[in-house]
């Protein structure tokens, strides 16, 4: 199995697997025409498009995908419906395809519908977990995030993180500001900012990376609950998150 990252609109990733008989899967088209040029140049088959939620930059390519594919069915979670959507799918479910298992995971947060795709071991998380980083809470609350990280964190260490934006230089940006001397964070920002420099892509990361330097997953880490406690006094995990994902908000 081959996965590919598309770019699209200025910093968006189309997702596509694709096996050793040309056939693909789709998440979260927000454009169709990169996608259809990708299906063209590497005579791609699609068998499938998944959707993670209803935000345009993730469903804007389904019609006319659909159009040209019109039997080509679209699998998404209920806000997805009128964006397209011709399956829909739900927490738990679990569905075979290209000879994969999947199951969909919940992870209400950036949009209160919002789901990620799980087969082992791609993560296909759209805007719930970035590399040093997670999603605006455009619709849920903090509680619901925290909770759906923690889903995500569970899944095992090998697990590749394919999420929907190239977010990670001003995310490990934020992350230095909280903890200006932490090894990892230094270590990655040089990495990321060597990368982004040549313009090349930072993802998929890793998950086992991603404990070590998404503040976002560290919410148990002393040194980050001493930090933020100079100031705000907060203990609980749940709550040093939201104290971050506010924080990272006005970064």
């Amino acid at each position: 199995m081959n996965l590919t990252s598309i770019s699209a609109f200025q910093d968006n990733y189309i997702w596509v697997l694709s096996d050793e008989k040309k056939r693909c899967l789709i998440v979260d088209p927000g454009e169709a025409a990169p996608v259809l040029s990708a299906l063209e140049d590497n005579q791609w088959q699609p068998e499938a498009i998944l959707l993670t939620h209803h935000h345009q930059d993730h469903v804007g390519g389904v019609a006319q995908l659909r159009e040209r594919y019109p039997q080509l069915p679209v699998y998404g979670p209920e806000e997805t419906r009128d964006k397209g959507a011709t399956e829909l799918v739900y927490d738990g479910t679990r569905m075979t395809l290209l000879g994969l298992d999947f199951q969909v995971i919940a992870t209400p947060g950036h949009t209160l519908g919002h789901i990620c795709w799980y087969a082992a071991p791609w993560l296909f998380c759209g805007d719930t977990l970035f590399s040093g980083g997670c999603g605006r809470l455009f619709e849920g609350t903090a509680a619901q995030m925290f909770a759906s990280l923690k889903k995500l964190n569970a899944l095992p260490a090998d697990t590749l993180i394919c999420c929907a934006h190239e977010y990670t230089l001003s995310n490990i940006k934020f992350a230095l500001s909280i903890l200006p001397e932490d090894r990892a964070l230094k270590d990655y920002y040089r990495d990321v900012s060597e990368l982004r420099a040549k313009n090349e892509k930072t993802l998929p990361t890793i998950l086992k990376n991603e404990r070590a330097i998404n503040l976002f997953l560290r919410t148990e880490d002393s040194d980050l609950i001493k930090k933020i406690s100079k100031e705000t006094k907060l203990q609980q995990s749940e709550h040093v998150f939201a104290w971050l994902r506010a924080a990272k908000d006005m970064f």
